[in-house]
């Protein structure tokens, strides 16, 4: 039988020039990666010579979703105003240029823990997932994760993979970082390692980093101090003051491994004050890359996160939780970043 041209091109035609059902041209015009690159190629191409543009509201009333998510970035502490970690300021892009290759709106405020946040977007459906950023005490954060589960909102964060037994979060490989922090550490011929960062379960992520560096150490025959760990939530003055901490109780150590850049350069800031240097005297080693890490006297070796494929593996995840499809690995790998502060 014939089959009536219509006057609007729609996805129909282009499945009917492309030889595929109308679900795939559905899900190649989002950039859904279960297309074949070669099918998804070919379909845009038929799009763009029939002038087909995606109808999104039709698309939303069929499909009961907004094709919209919502990042949502809690409140750190900073010297400045902006109460925004620069870690999650860099990641910021990669979620962005995510969201517009599988076609889908943005919603990205900033909030604190506090708040109703979790209530307030499942009763508004304006959107139809969570991405979120940062989570203080994670204790606290914790029993908001368990009213989202209850009320079916769909989500994925980062943070710790190791603390999560829902399946929803997307975080480095926080242990083998510290192992590689260690072992670099060991290498420049250090063997009294501070950690400065919270080591409980309020913080799992910089708990999994020690334990990485707890790690190397043992393996190299050197038994850990623990008396050289010292509190330290994510900011320059928590930095100085755990390094401050560990030099008035007259602790000796050669080396600081801090769990974040930000806590490294307070140390660094307090180390100098003391009269040591950084690398002759003490090792300094930091986590995230963040951008200020290079502008540091000397700079400061670091770990690098994955900020490029967090992004992607953030929106990938949602996806996977909105659409029920295969759920992508949570595991990012890290890398070492050599600078002056180790000797590098």
């Amino acid at each position: 039988m014939g089959r009536r041209k219509s006057g609007r091109p729609t996805s129909i035609d282009i499945a009917y020039r492309a030889g595929v059902s109308q679900p795939t041209v559905s899900r190649a015009l989002r950039g859904d990666t279960s297309v074949s690159a070669a099918t998804r190629e070919r379909i845009e191409s038929i799009a763009r010579e029939l002038n087909y543009a995606v109808d999104r509201n039709a698309s939303s009333l069929r499909t009961q979703r907004s094709d919209t998510i919502a990042l949502l970035i809690f409140e750190d502490p900073t010297p400045d105003d902006s109460m925004i970690n620069p870690f999650f300021v860099a990641m910021l892009g990669s979620i962005t240029r995510a969201c517009a290759r599988q076609g889908l709106d943005l919603l990205v405020s900033f909030q604190r823990m506090e708040d109703d946040w979790h209530q307030r977007y499942h009763d508004s459906h304006r959107a139809d997932g969570l991405i979120l950023l940062g989570y203080g005490d994670y204790q606290q954060y914790e029993e908001r994760l368990e009213q989202l589960k209850e009320q079916g909102t769909s989500y994925a964060r980062w943070g710790s993979v190791s603390s999560d037994a829902g399946g929803s979060t997307i975080g480095s490989d926080n242990f083998g970082a510290g192992r590689l922090a260690g072992e670099h550490l060991l290498e420049r011929g250090r063997r009294k390692v501070a950690f400065l960062g919270r080591v409980d379960d309020n913080a799992p992520e910089f708990a999994q980093r020690y334990r990485g560096m707890i790690a190397a150490l043992e393996e190299a025959g050197i038994p850990p101090d623990h008396a050289l760990q010292s509190d330290a939530i994510t900011t320059e003055k928590a930095g100085r003051a755990a390094v401050s901490a560990l030099i008035a109780e007259g602790k000796p150590f050669d080396a600081v491994f801090a769990a974040s850049d930000l806590i490294a350069i307070g140390a660094m800031q307090v180390l100098a004050e003391n009269g040591y240097s950084v690398p002759d005297d003490v090792a300094v080693i930091g986590f995230d890359n963040i951008a200020a890490a290079s502008l540091t006297t000397p700079p400061l070796t670091t770990i690098m996160q994955d900020v490029q494929g967090a992004g992607q593996r953030l929106v990938d995840m949602l996806l996977a939780q909105i659409e029920g499809g295969e759920r992508p690995d949570p595991r990012l790998e890290t890398r070492l970043i050599v600078r002056g502060s180790t000797g590098g």
